[in-house]
């Protein structure tokens, strides 16, 4: 039964009229989108937003290219990771100087992790789910085995915070989870689960990147300790646009990240033989991000400026309603409840690549995930109700004509 508190269309009619009253519909005209076809898999890599190539352009020809080292100081080149954090942090509920661009999701969890168990002196374990994103299973791997004694735990799925009641004990010194699954969907508790591991005396990491963009995130409410998240998604950043790492204030005093660079130097210009930290959140600065991925990042958050979170939240939970009651035949995975959801649906079919291959052949975009997990991701900005309904019509018609089982389908390139 849906426990629905926004409006899911039951027509095609119904969704033509949503997408004429849609509040967000504006913002598809700064979006470069398939001329004939439906993406839904912006939880993998978001769309080219329009004023992009013009805002790389200038960092090229102009800033670069005529302006070249003065840029540094002329166009502001230096403080990038600081301002861009800043532009961020509304979108994470973080405040100002609260929040850093730099590196990738993998090196901004290794250096927040690291901290954290330094901070937690005498704790030794790490608490993670299984089925967790990669990265993070084998960041944590890494870092636990350059402290003595420390070890990386693996849980099954949490379905509440009451699921870590069991592991929560005085040996614990971080849980790293991510906010939205990046299979299925679901969305967890941020503030119980953070409220839970504070009071067992451990810090929480959170990994924001199927959630930032999507979602209203309140890491200030919630007393988050860290964050990292990838700007590439929902955001619409560019294909491995530089990461955001987040750290409470409360911390910078005392936190010690391990990855020492140059610009993380409280004076980099001063060339000393010593390293000094930088205070606050500068100190989680290494090497400075690549700067034509950084003017992607420029490009995109201008547009987040205008967004009202409410809505995409809104919008999202009626696309994704919208996708799983047309699809309620099959195998769907996300959960149905909205609280407990992120802005994808997952559907499990054992032949679900082929399928997957078979819709994109129509011009529906989507993604699979081994060994049996069909993705689509709904990014509000630019997916309307109508191409949500017709997709899922699609899928239906590929399912029931069987053409997803020619041979074609069955190829496998290195990315799935």
């Amino acid at each position: 039964m849906r426990n629905s508190q926004v409006q899911i269309p039951t027509s095609r009619e119904q969704c033509l009229a949503l997408d004429a009253a849609d509040p967000l519909a504006p913002f598809r005209t700064q979006y470069t989108l398939p001329a004939n076809g439906v993406y839904l898999d912006g939880n993998s890599l978001g769309v080219l937003p329009v004023r992009t190539p013009e805002i790389v352009r200038r960092t090229v020809e102009e800033e670069w290219g005529q302006d070249l080292i003065t840029s540094w100081n002329k166009h502001g080149w230096t403080e990038l990771p600081f301002v861009l954090g800043d532009r961020i942090a509304p979108l994470i509920g973080a405040g100002p100087a609260e929040v850093v661009v730099c590196d990738s999701v993998s090196v901004n969890l290794f250096k927040v992790l690291t901290a954290a168990l330094r901070l937690r002196s005498g704790r030794r374990t790490v608490l993670g789910e299984r089925d967790s994103f990669p990265t993070d299973l084998y960041i944590a791997e890494g870092v636990t085995g350059l402290f003595e004694g420390a070890r990386s735990v693996l849980l099954p799925s949490l379905d509440s915070a009451d699921d870590l009641d069991a592991h929560l004990d005085e040996g614990v010194a971080a849980v790293v989870l991510s906010q939205v699954d990046y299979r299925t969907g679901r969305l967890l508790d941020m503030g119980a689960i953070t409220a839970k591991v504070h009071a067992a005396g451990a810090l929480m990491i959170w990994d924001l990147c199927h959630s930032a963009g999507a979602l209203p995130i309140e890491l200030t409410t919630h007393q988050v300790d860290f964050a990292v998240g990838c700007t590439y998604k929902y955001l619409n950043a560019g294909p491995c646009a530089p990461s955001f790492l987040y750290a409470a204030p409360r911390h910078h005093a005392a936190v010690e990240q391990p990855l020492t660079g140059w610009f993380g130097h409280a004076a980099p210009f001063a060339f000393e033989s010593g390293y000094r930290p930088a205070e606050g959140i500068g100190q989680f600065l290494t090497s400075f991000p690549p700067l034509l991925a950084l003017a992607g990042l420029r490009a995109t958050l201008e547009i987040w400026e205008d967004v009202d979170l409410a809505q995409l939240r809104a919008k999202s939970l009626a696309l994704t309603g919208l996708f799983i009651e047309q699809c309620a035949d099959l195998e769907v995975v996300t959960p149905r409840q909205e609280k407990l959801r992120g802005s994808q649906v997952a559907i499990r079919h054992q032949d679900g690549f082929p399928v997957v291959q078979a819709l994109i052949e129509r011009g529906v975009i989507g993604d699979f995930r081994a060994p049996d997990l069909m993705r689509f991701g709904f990014t509000p900005l630019y997916v309307s109700y109508t191409e949500v309904w017709d997709a899922a019509q699609a899928l239906r018609e590929v399912l029931a004509s069987g053409e997803w089982q020619a041979e074609r389908f069955a190829t496998r390139g290195a990315v799935t």
